[in-house]
């Protein structure tokens, strides 16, 4: 079947598929989607020896419109703001109630602090740095952000270098104090004092910063393959009151789910349904639905992005999970130019929209879709 029949039948199916789909392309490919108000994203280009556009894009209207709208194939995303990287952007995080973004990369011994211009200009501008510790080659700072009674900044590439740090008059308020030379994969505040960091290993530290020796450390880690890696997903701090709160994720596709009270006992798991363990772990991503009661995403591993609804999930983890959709528009409908499918990069699930989502692949596409409730994707 030639490539444009293939990708007639697959918009064809996607009527059946979905409420919405809206396929856009950037100019550069992202490996960051970032929301920084209601209907405005951040995103980043990640290119070595280039310097990277960070902007920030108005999403249409059409698409807050409570009517449904159906399948568009568009490109009018409004670019709001925009500045330049010198580095390549491998993460990026808007600081809550603030006009401020920080970004790490690859290629930076610090922390980049952006500021989003006023109203009277379209400027995303450099304003200062935090400088961090050394790091290992190959490894870059992972950060998170959260508005407590000063905007701090969780960051550290490696689990003995995890800190806090005030992002205004930029002190060090704490450190993990763990000897741990593991990098790290994902780091989170479970609240303004509480944090939690995941290794590559799958290794858990959970510390409140209030007390000093205070970390809780998962000493029962997944069993993990050769060469295998972990990431993680934490719920918000009100989904997380009831069931699993945690999810960890390997690059062969195993699942964990635990309660963050206990981490050291998991609640579930599974195997995820898909094609190829991820050749690199780097794209590698799993997120819990805002909205939706025990749903997540996962993505990173080729060029689709798969839902999951953990609700039956239990402690047996022989047989693969069915997933309850797959959004396959960046392998089908976006191959390269050598005829290669791009890897899905990054995915965010709408804030209030329950079944809506963005994600992007490393070919620059970017879509925003909304898929129904037919429980398989074919």
């Amino acid at each position: 079947m030639a490539d444009g029949e293939w990708e007639d039948e697959w918009l064809i199916e996607s009527i059946r598929l979905y409420k919405d789909l809206h396929v856009f392309e950037l100019q550069d490919p992202t490996r960051v989607i970032e929301w920084t108000g209601e209907k405005s994203i951040c995103v980043a280009g990640y290119e070595k020896l280039k310097r990277n556009e960070i902007l920030q894009l108005l999403l249409p209207q059409k698409l807050y419109a409570k009517e449904n709208q159906g399948l568009c194939a568009e490109r009018d995303f409004k670019v709001e703001h925009g500045g330049f990287s010198d580095w390549p952007v491998y993460n990026l995080k808007h600081v809550p109630n603030t006009s401020l973004l920080l970004t790490t990369g690859p290629e930076e011994n610090s922390i980049q602090i952006w500021q989003i211009a006023a109203e009277d200009s379209d400027v995303i501008k450099p304003v200062s740095n935090i400088c961090t510790e050394g790091k290992r080659e190959n490894l870059w700072t992972r950060i998170a952000t959260t508005s407590s009674e000063s905007s701090r900044v969780l960051h550290g590439s490696v689990i003995n270098n995890i800190h806090i740090t005030e992002i205004e008059s930029q002190k060090s308020v704490y450190t993990l104090g763990e000897n741990s030379s593991d990098a790290v994969s994902s780091l989170d505040f479970l609240d303004s004092r509480t944090v939690l960091v995941c290794s590559v290993k799958g290794q858990l530290y959970l510390a409140d910063t209030r007390e000093a020796q205070s970390v809780m450390k998962n000493s029962a880690a997944p069993p993990a393959l050769s060469g295998e890696r972990w990431c993680m997903g934490v719920r918000s701090e009100l989904q997380a009151k009831a069931g699993p709160s945690v999810a960890r994720l390997s690059s062969e596709g195993q699942m964990v789910l635990s309660d963050v009270r206990n981490f050291s006992i998991p609640m579930k798991k599974a195997t995820c349904n898909i094609q190829k363990p991820s050749s690199s772990w780097d794209f590698l991503s799993v997120t819990w639905a805002p909205v939706l009661d025990d749903c997540l995403a996962i993505s990173g591993f080729n060029g689709t992005v798969h839902i999951y609804d953990t609700k039956a999930w239990d402690m047996s983890a022989a047989a693969a999970a069915e997933p309850l959709f797959i959004h396959k528009g960046h392998a089908v409908n976006c191959q390269g130019a050598a005829g290669d499918t791009p890897s899905v990069t990054a995915h965010v699930w709408h804030p209030w929209k329950p079944r809506t989502l963005l994600s992007s692949a490393s070919d620059g596409s970017l879509h925003v879709w909304d898929w129904t409730e037919i429980q398989s994707a074919g």
